[in-house]
């Protein structure tokens, strides 16, 4: 029985320690964690093709309209009162 009990003891101990380990990350063979600055870059720069190619797809953006002359915004004034006025009739 003896045999037995001190078997169960050193599995135990020998199970405690490498759970320590994996804990710490003190395996060799793991890999190294995060991309190298090469992968980064890559990434970014797929990254920012995918937006550009999405934005063609979608279209480019509509240009904003001409800014309107004094005149032209005093007769689309003058417009919206009138408009307003027969509303209210």
């Amino acid at each position: 029985m003896k045999p037995w009990a001190l078997f169960l003891v050193l599995m135990l101990a020998a199970g405690s320690a490498a759970a320590q380990h994996r804990e710490r990350g003190d395996f060799k063979g793991r890999q190294p964690q995060g991309m190298s600055k090469d992968e980064r870059q890559r990434m970014r720069q797929d990254m920012r093709d995918v937006y550009v190619d999405r934005n063609r797809e979608r279209g480019a953006r509509p240009e904003r309209p001409r800014q309107m002359s004094p005149e032209e915004r005093e007769k689309l004034r003058q417009d919206i009162q009138d408009a307003n006025r027969d509303l209210r009739r």
